[in-house]
């Protein structure tokens, strides 16, 4: 079989599976994900000797350290995939809930309903970890899910895979609920692509190059953010020690990420004092600024930051940093140069940081909080699947209610239409 006739395949077969997953009770799915999460644990050895074979050929075709650091798996890595199942199992399923109800002047009663998606396909790049937590809220939420990951991690992929899909075979579930592109050819995901009367949703995770791509070949819906420039705005009454610590946290805890900080807004008024606060804690984390003409003459020793910078997502420990006026100008900068991904205000000011809820569109906002919290796991959804800058159907890092949608259901007494 080819490459075209096997990708044809695993979607139609995904499509079968998701018939039969939707009809599946929240106790079997749960089983299977504690179950998993065993198993993924057991099989340490094998997963791990995967990955060390996609890492060295990473480091022989000289990939970037943060391409590097995405797809290196290690124990703490495994133990939080496990986590992240058992965690998943733990939510209530959306599946079957009844969001509303209503009656109407003739008797009926209208309802909504959370049903699943169908058959999401997933295109990621580097991180193994995708593979278990698309995995865990697909099944949850009732949905097949095709997993195409990069070349570049195609033995950590598999291994992963592998031990999921024996969970299922020994389960009540459908074999095929999660399956994976078992090859590297680009035709696969060209193909992939094309499958709209058998896949529902495409979500990539990756780069922008990755991102843009499949949005320019995709005949379905494609759940996406191109990328991440994420901003700070350090208000004049900030707290600045509590400013220097979450700047730095957001910065350069991970810098390879797409929540990591990109672009340091900080108002005048306190510019000349917390700037160089701020420029040596970040400069002991190794990170190199980049400023605006004003912040240059209280940071003498910086380069100084071009049109392009304001732009850039660096995943890099590189900060533009630039000193405004007000919060209209934070504000004006966000909206022109921002990605929709995640802005944070530091302020003592209640009406300031209301003010920049309301007024800044990102799909996460933060008030006093480091830029990193924009993420699934970390906001209490116990994984999640991506980070959507798109406003249909999901805004923001999606779960399980963003993996379902909703259906009309009401109740007749013998109603008719005049």
């Amino acid at each position: 079989m080819d490459i075209s006739a096997r990708v044809q395949q695993i979607a139609a077969d995904a499509l079968a599976a998701s018939r039969l997953l939707s009809r599946c009770t929240a106790g079997e799915k749960n089983a299977a994900l504690m179950r998993m999460a065993e198993e993924l644990l057991h099989s340490r050895d094998r997963i791990l000797a995967g990955n060390q074979r996609d890492v060295a050929a990473a480091r022989e075709k000289g990939l970037s350290a943060a391409m590097i650091d995405r797809l290196t798996l290690q124990d703490a890595t495994l133990e939080a995939m496990a986590r992240g199942l058992r965690e998943v199992a733990a939510l209530p399923d959306p599946v079957g809930r009844v969001t509303s109800m209503w009656r109407r002047p003739n008797g009926l009663l209208v309802g909504r309903m959370r049903i699943p998606l169908g058959v999401i396909g997933i295109i990621y790049e580097s991180r193994p970890n995708v593979t278990v937590d698309a995995s865990a809220l697909c099944l949850k939420s009732g949905n097949a899910v095709i997993l195409r990951g990069g070349s570049e991690a195609i033995h950590s992929n598999l291994a992963i895979a592998s031990v999921l899909q024996e969970v299922l075979k020994k389960s009540s579930l459908p074999d095929h609920a999660i399956q994976v592109i078992p090859f590297t050819d680009r035709e696969a995901v060209s193909v992939l692509l094309t499958l709209d009367e058998q896949i529902d949703l495409i979500i990539p995770r990756g780069g922008e190059e990755l991102i843009r791509a499949v949005v320019s070949q995709s005949k379905i819906p494609v759940i996406k953010h191109y990328k991440g420039v994420c901003h700070i705005f350090v208000d004049a009454s900030a707290d600045m020690d509590m400013a220097v610590n979450i700047c730095v946290n957001a910065k350069a805890q991970r810098p390879g990420v797409c929540n990591a900080l990109e672009t340091l807004l900080v108002h005048a008024d306190i510019a000349g004092d917390f700037l160089p606060k701020a420029a040596e804690a970040l400069e002991q984390k190794g990170v190199r600024l980049r400023g605006c003409g004003i912040t240059r003459k209280i940071l003498k020793n910086i380069d100084a930051a071009t049109e392009e910078d304001w732009y850039a997502e660096y995943l890099d420990l590189i900060l533009a940093v630039r000193v405004v006026a007000s919060m209209d100008e934070a504000v004006a900068h966000i909206e022109k140069y921002g990605s929709l991904h995640t802005e944070s205000i530091l302020t003592k000011d209640y009406a300031n940081a209301q003010r920049f809820l309301n007024e800044v569109n990102s799909s996460t906002v933060l008030v006093n909080a480091s830029t990193r919290f924009s993420d699934g796991f970390e906001l209490g959804l116990g994984a999640e699947i991506g980070i959507s800058t798109t406003k249909l159907h999901a805004y923001g890092p999606m779960g399980l209610e963003e993996l379902t949608t909703s259906k009309f259901i009401i109740y007749g007494d013998g109603q008719v239409r005049t």
